[in-house]
C-alpha cells in the first residue's frame, strides 16, 4: 500500500507552523486567497493557531483604530 492510498498518512500530514498560520489568516482578512491555497490551508492549519492568530490580529486592529481616533481627535482639539 502506497502512502497516497493510506488514509492514516493523510491525517498525519505536517501542520503549518504559527507564522505560516499568521500569513494565511492575514490573507483571509484581506479576502484575497486562491482556491488551491484555501484547500491547502483547510487541510494543514492548526485550529489553535488560527484562534490565536485571529485574536492577535483583532487586538492589533482595535489598537490601531484607537490610535487613529486619538490622533484625529488631538488634531481637531489642538
Amino acid at each position: 500500500m502506497s502512502r497516497q492510498d493510506d488514509p492514516l498518512a493523510e491525517s498525519v500530514q505536517r501542520k503549518l507552523n504559527f507564522f505560516q498560520t499568521l500569513k494565511a489568516v492575514l490573507w483571509a482578512m484581506f479576502g484575497v486567497r486562491k482556491q488551491s491555497g484555501l484547500k491547502n490551508d483547510i487541510a494543514n492549519l492548526n485550529p489553535v493557531h488560527v484562534i490565536l492568530a485571529g485574536l492577535l490580529f483583532g487586538v492589533v486592529f482595535v489598537a490601531l483604530l484607537v490610535l487613529l481616533v486619538q490622533v484625529i481627535v488631538s488634531n481637531m482639539m489642538g
